[in-house]
């Protein structure tokens, strides 16, 4: 397997730059995650690497190989799309093997790889179908069936899910995740569906405005976000984001948040933060609403309760930001609605210059 490598790619359109000389390392068999907002430059550098648009400055290499001026069809990439694209003349079994017979396969070969491809992706009852004749899910399966029995040195995916719904698009990554795992090829997967990122991404990248903002692991860019870019896209709910002051005490930093002192995790970073504008970041996962030993708590008022099941959202006010607190729902719902104070754990805080943005407490600051 070759992995893939992007030195200072830049992509412009006339005078318009959509892609700033990102770098970027996929690791050989890796499965790596673009994710960000429309129009960030994921899509754009996905079908860079696949040779759908031109490179206007920096290199591509697959392998060992300089892929800039190479045509996509030599590139020994496989892509799937949002769109299906598959043929409506053709059944299933034409569908997958029509990239195999354009390059002249031998026949007898041609569908023993499309044999097995089924096999894998459980199409084998649906190869005299037409794609009419097919759900969603299984359109979808077939394209990537068309992809995969290339036996390709990289698969790029391209929003693949986003026209299925919802539980369509949980099945999919399952099957998806499953197929890494078993074929072990290099992926780059874009999308902006921060769920689908953190459970398919053994590597997130996490662009705005044709920058990277943060590579890490699903649990490192969760656990600490660079900045409150990060913060506030990857998480569903995303983490709460409180404005406070740095103040030292004979304990320690705290954020003063109205009346109240809150333990800040230590960092050599905030001395010279001291007395200036902060901003307090907590997931709503990691908010305790009974106390903790050695914080205050902070003043909230409940506005909404959404009902999940096993928990709800608690949706609130601390001071003028909006919080949310995830709860479990184990002992009832009137203690939630009556709660009147929360508390934080100070090593489940992220602590952020107010001006910047840029966490002062990162692991990589320290």
């Amino acid at each position: 397997m070759s992995g893939v490598a992007l030195k200072s790619i830049v992509k412009s359109y006339g005078e318009t730059t959509v892609v700033h000389g990102i770098d970027l390392e996929v690791k050989s068999q890796e499965f790596v995650v673009l994710v960000g907002p429309s129009g960030c430059g994921k899509s754009t550098t996905l079908r860079m690497v696949a040779g759908l648009e031109e490179i206007s400055a920096g290199e591509v290499t697959i392998g060992d190989r300089l892929i800039n001026n190479v045509a996509p069809k030599d590139r020994d990439v496989a892509m799937v799309f949002q769109n299906y694209a598959l043929y409506p003349h053709l059944n299933v079994a034409d569908n997958i093997a029509f990239g195999l017979r354009i390059r002249k396969t031998p026949e007898i070969e041609t569908k023993r790889l499309v044999a097995e491809v089924a096999k894998i992706l459980g199409l084998e009852e649906y190869l005299d179908r037409q794609p009419k004749d097919l759900s969603g899910g299984q359109r979808q399966r077939v394209a990537m069936g068309r992809a995969i029995v290339r036996h390709p040195k990289v698969f790029l995916f391209d929003e693949p899910l986003s026209n299925l719904d919802a539980k369509l698009r949980t099945q999919m990554r399952a099957e998806i995740k499953r197929l890494h795992k078993r074929l072990g090829v290099t992926s780059i997967y874009v999308t902006h569906d921060q769920v689908e990122a953190m459970t398919l991404a053994d590597r997130i990248v996490i662009m705005r405005d044709g920058y990277i903002e943060q590579v890490g692991t699903p649990m490192e860019v969760f656990n600490h976000p660079i900045n409150t870019f990060v913060a506030s896209f990857m998480g569903s709910p995303a983490m709460n984001q409180v404005n406070a002051t740095l103040v030292k005490t004979e304990h320690g930093y705290c954020a003063q948040i109205g009346d109240r002192l809150v333990s800040l995790p230590q960092s050599q970073q905030l001395e010279d933060r001291v007395g200036k504008e902060i901003v307090v970041g907590v997931r709503p996962e990691y908010v305790s609403i009974v106390p903790l030993e050695g914080t205050q708590g902070v003043p909230i008022e409940v506005d909404l309760l959404e009902t999940l099941g096993s928990e709800a959202l608690l949706h609130t006010h601390v001071g003028d930001a909006v919080f949310v607190i995830k709860a479990e729902t184990i002992d009832g719902l009137e203690h939630l609605h009556a709660l009147k104070e929360i508390y934080f754990n100070p090593s489940r805080m992220t602590v952020f210059d107010a001006e910047t943005g840029i966490a002062l407490n990162h692991p990589t600051m320290n």
